[in-house]
């Protein structure tokens, strides 16, 4: 049986997320201490206690998840075959594939969460979540529409995300309702994701994707712009940087998985969203979820 460790987004963290690690494992609390020197203050207070709004706050909200999920894999030694990580959880992904350091994943992470806030605070978009419609007819919906709003995230099979400007993505809600949308719900995030309104982020996070360390990964990486298996670290870099822009392709990274020989898919992290996409995209597969060891 191959086995493939993936790892959530931005979304997926809770109040108390980590705590459990920290207090039964050395191991997680040195990361985790370590994790709060780099950012120049205490994220473990926040993640064991603070509120959800606490966990809101964008310096937060990604380095959280990613410190969860690596931990995490780090504790229970994880060997997969592949990895992949949805959005955020690419950089999850790369660091427990050794692609790059715990170090310098997190420096990445708190950089790619302070340029996207900019970029947010620069142009205001949304995102909104549409159900029961074929891609290709959302997509053309998008493209039918003046202003930005394009396909963000191919999440499963009757489920996709669009993002973009506000007034784009609203008029594109009214006319994929019209289209036969089950649902076409404006989602509260505070920007515009995956989006061409994140290209402020994209040059400021490239600066610093091309100065980091990369290494050839243990295993391939499935990255989110082509949903393709990467172990060159150029191209890792490539794409990394584009996926601010560009949509998240995780039903066909997820199909890719399954063709390239992997039957278990095991999410760590916070949360238990991609079990649920996954159960959805192949519903035969061996799929789990942990948040703690």
């Amino acid at each position: 049986m191959r086995k493939a460790y993936v790892f959530p987004g931005q979304g997926a963290q809770f109040s108390g997320m980590g705590k459990e690690l920290y207090e039964n494992s050395d191991e997680a609390r040195s990361m985790f201490e370590q994790a709060n020197e780099i950012l120049g203050f205490r994220i473990t207070d926040i993640m064991f206690e603070g509120s959800a709004d606490d966990l809101k706050q964008t310096k937060v909200t990604q380095p959280a998840v990613f410190l969860h999920s690596v931990i995490l894999a780090k504790v229970l030694g994880a060997e997969p075959a592949a990895v992949a990580g949805h959005s955020l959880g690419e950089f999850s992904a790369l660091v427990v594939a050794g692609a790059l350091s715990f170090e310098e994943g997190l420096r990445l992470v708190s950089k790619r969460a302070m340029a996207m806030q900019k970029a947010c605070e620069m142009e205001q978009g949304t995102m909104a979540a549409v159900l029961r419609l074929p891609d290709s007819t959302i997509e053309q919906v998008c493209e039918s529409i003046e202003g930005v709003v394009v396909a963000a995230n191919y999440n499963c099979p009757g489920q996709l995300v669009i993002s973009g400007a506000v007034e784009a993505v609203n008029e594109a809600c009214m006319k994929l309702k019209e289209a036969g949308a089950r649902r076409a719900l404006v989602l509260p995030v505070g920007g515009a994701f995956h989006s061409p309104l994140m290209e402020p982020a994209r040059k400021e996070l490239a600066e610093a994707i091309e100065m980091a360390d990369f290494k050839s990964p243990i295993c391939p990486i499935y990255q989110n712009v082509d949903a393709l298996p990467h172990t060159s670290p150029e191209e890792i870099k490539a794409n990394l940087i584009a996926q601010l822009t560009a949509p998240v392709r995780w039903t066909q990274i997820v199909e890719n998985m399954a063709n390239d020989g992997i039957s278990k898919f095991t999410e760590l992290g916070p949360g238990t969203v991609l079990q649920g996409l996954i159960t959805k995209i192949l519903p035969a597969a061996e799929v789990e979820s942990m948040s703690n060891f």
